[in-house]
């Protein structure tokens, strides 16, 4: 591969389709794919919230329409849950549930909800058959020279009346963080160009106003700096997210961050990756013409 050669990645997030019925975005959803492929992008990623229902059903849709375009394969497409694919909001606000000082169904349902989510994109996940693989998930993908990897883990933090009520807060669980930052983990990932990916946003809104702070505490990434520490440990070149419905890219200590927006408010946005095979690199937002 020479020097002016490149790898290009497509980047979509918070798709919110809410099932079958859902033709309008079902259509959009069609055409961005349909761009996609017609461009010759490398390869997709989208970061979490593929629908807006916590229903295993829907995801099968999503499913449908990457296959439909030739995409649903391990070397084309990364997918990753945000907590509308994970939590299930009107069953955790039932009273038996909402009133269950006991935590440990909610972090059940969540790590139900993983594992289906996990069973239904097995074939982006792993290509050696490994039922158990999932999150965190480490997939390096050769392109001539270019050694690219995705790093991703499942940032959704279970429902809690008191430090999660909306479900819409990110934690990044320390034993995935540990199983990243590995010895055999990091050497796999030596002379690759790493890319970290989550669902939930390091910045949002930031400000001083107490209700901007408000929104800030309900969509709040709690343990982003752990996250943080060990994607430089990784040698994470950036790190694309979603959750926070802005087309954005931003730094925060040292790294870059690229913020997907949200498809299902944005249908003819989405962003666009381009490295080199210097390890330079180049982000932009397009739209659909």
């Amino acid at each position: 591969m020479s020097v002016d050669q490149k790898v290009t990645v497509a980047h979509l997030s918070d798709l919110h389709i809410v099932g079958k019925n859902d033709r309008r975005q079902l259509d959009r959803l069609d055409r961005m794919l349909d761009e996609i492929v017609r461009k010759g992008y490398d390869h997709l990623v989208m970061t979490g919230d593929l629908i807006d229902t916590a229903s295993p059903d829907d995801w099968l849709v999503v499913r449908d329409a990457l296959s439909k375009h030739g995409l649903f394969e391990l070397g084309r497409t990364t997918v990753l849950p945000g907590n509308h694919d994970l939590i299930h909001l009107e069953e955790e606000l039932r009273f038996y549930h909402a009133l269950n000082p006991d935590d440990s169904g909610r972090k059940r349902r969540v790590t139900e909800r993983l594992q289906k989510f996990c069973t239904v994109f097995r074939p982006l996940i792993t290509d050696d058959g490994d039922a158990d693989a999932g999150f965190p998930l480490v997939k390096v993908l050769r392109f001539g020279e270019i050694k690219l990897a995705f790093v991703a883990i499942s940032s959704v933090l279970p429902w809690s009346g008191s430090d999660n009520p909306l479900g819409a807060r990110g934690y990044a669980s320390p034993g995935a963080l540990r199983a990243l930052v590995a010895s055999p983990v990091v050497d796999a990932l030596a002379g690759s160009f790493v890319i970290g990916l989550c669902h939930h946003a390091y910045r949002v809104y930031g400000t001083d106003a107490l209700v901007d702070q408000a929104f800030d505490w309900t969509m709040q990434f709690k343990n982003r700096e752990e996250f943080i520490g060990a994607m430089k440990i990784l040698r994470a070149r950036l790190v694309m997210h979603g959750h926070f419905h802005r087309f954005q890219a931003y730094q925060a200590d040292g790294l870059n961050f690229i913020n997907g927006g949200s498809f299902r408010y944005g249908p003819e946005r989405y962003g666009e990756v381009s490295i080199g095979s210097d390890g330079t690199w180049e982000h932009q937002f397009l739209t659909l013409q």
